[in-house]
């Protein structure tokens, strides 16, 4: 059946909002900051637009508990992985390592509840496991591309915890409160940090409007839109959509930055991005 015209625009939507979460990978190459520096500003902006979301809607805000302090730090964490990745190595490297979470997902969801893995979450991993190994010509730590992949999938991982701890919490106080909470403790974990590093690198003009950019169109507008599409779209279509974030990340970055994937890029992600979208429709948390 024809998509209604509410759910087609939600499905636009949807697009948008993933097209702007791969977008933000960008950023790690064009900010002339260290990943923590570029997590601290995109979080107190983040929040901050947050902030105005909420209160324009006129939202009720529950307040924060150990939980959401918790979940900061590790979305910090998740961050400074992830832009990490990107500056060592590059936009699809980055965006396919971090592809690999939903398999995380999988697998700490299986161990915390102490059941057996199906067959195809054992597909799933393995065709990671798989596209990973693909992605780099050789195993060395002195290669660039090894250290990114690892960062990548380091921030797989963080955010793999991010899903699982947001499942219940999500429910009780509602998806943009959450984010709210975590993007403003997220930046208080690391403020102390940048202050207390020395030397602090000085934003120029431009990197605190890439920084703005960054928080308010691809954290604080992407957020809203893929919360406001699961209206009309269902948790399916949604988590099938997310698998695109590396496909959408690695196409801003061959446009934009010149970092067109080789053939053995190409085959691994093809295999992590197949992974993933297995394991998000096997995953209730997704």
């Amino acid at each position: 059946m024809p998509l209604s015209m509410r759910a087609a625009t939600a499905l636009v939507a949807l697009h948008v909002a993933v097209a702007l979460f791969g977008f933000a990978a960008l950023f790690g190459k064009w900010i002339a900051l260290s990943p923590v520096e570029i997590v601290l500003g995109r979080t107190i902006v983040a929040a901050l637009a947050l902030g105005a979301v909420v209160r324009w809607r006129s939202q009720r805000v529950a307040p924060p508990n150990l939980g959401m302090v918790a979940n900061g730090a590790l979305l910090a964490l998740h961050w400074i992985a992830f832009f990490t990745a990107v500056q060592i190595a590059s936009v699809a490297i980055g965006l396919l390592g971090f592809a690999s979470f939903p398999a995380f997902v999988l697998v700490l969801e299986r161990a915390l509840r102490g059941r057996r893995a199906t067959v195809l979450e054992l597909i799933a991993v393995a065709l990671v496991v798989v596209g990973l190994a693909l992605l780099v010509p050789e195993l060395t730590w002195a290669s660039r591309d090894v250290q990114g992949l690892a960062w990548g999938v380091a921030a797989g991982l963080t955010f793999a915890l991010l899903v699982i701890r947001n499942r219940d919490l999500v429910s009780a106080i509602g998806a943009t409160p959450l984010a709210l909470w975590q993007n403003g403790f997220a930046a208080l974990w690391l403020l102390p940090i940048v202050v207390l590093s020395a030397p602090v690198t000085m934003p120029t003009s431009r990197d605190i409007a890439l920084v703005l950019l960054l928080g308010i169109f691809c954290t604080a507008l992407a957020h809203t839109l893929f919360i406001a599409s699961m209206r009309s779209v269902s948790a399916h279509t949604a988590s099938v959509v997310s698998v695109l974030e590396p496909v959408y990340g690695i196409a801003w970055a061959a446009l934009l930055l010149g970092e067109w994937p080789d053939a053995r890029t190409l085959g691994g992600g093809a295999l992590i991005v197949a992974a993933a979208a297995l394991a998000s429709s096997r995953s209730p948390s997704r």
